[in-house]
């Protein structure tokens, strides 16, 4: 069970290491969509380091709340996805152009964002000559992972039962 605590943990901070990496080293900067994604790995990390420092009988209990915060993060993936490819608008009014208010010139200056948001259509391509988006990625290693979690807690609540039985 602690295993597959840590590989919780390390599978969140490597997706959220990535998206550091391409904002902070790329200078890639994320849309409203792409900022809402991180939060579910946010929870996969702070769950999976609380399972991992419990004892083993609630450990276990505890990772299966991996299963909807990853399920969370695949639907926002799909949500950002059909953005991406002009299915749907977005959902959230910072994705879309910015309001910008005022009579005067210097009044609609001072009601401009500080900084240029990415809008959510505008879709981030990480691997030259692969048409696939961060987005899209993302969601892939968010099925892969959540995959992995529910195989592995259903194959260990077998071994729990054959054990005792």
């Amino acid at each position: 069970m602690r295993q597959l605590a840590v590989f919780m943990v390390l599978a969140a901070c490597a997706a959220l290491g990535v998206v550091w990496w391409t904002e902070h080293e790329l200078g890639i900067m994320p849309c409203e969509l792409c900022l809402w994604e991180r939060w579910p790995w946010r929870g996969v990390l702070a769950v999976g380091a609380a399972a991992a420092l419990m004892p083993v009988r609630w450990g276990r209990r505890v990772l299966w709340l991996c299963a909807p915060l990853l399920v969370a993060g695949i639907g926002l993936s799909i949500c950002h996805g059909g953005v991406e490819w002009g299915w749907w608008p977005s959902p959230l009014p910072a994705c879309h152009a910015p309001h910008i208010s005022g009579h005067t010139l210097a009044e609609r200056l001072a009601s401009m964002p500080l900084l240029p948001s990415k809008p959510c259509d505008a879709p981030t391509y990480l691997l030259p000559g692969l048409p696939v988006s961060m987005t899209v990625m993302g969601g892939a290693y968010a099925l892969f992972v959540l995959v992995v979690l529910v195989l592995s807690l259903l194959r260990q609540q077998k071994e729990k039962r054959r054990i005792f039985h």
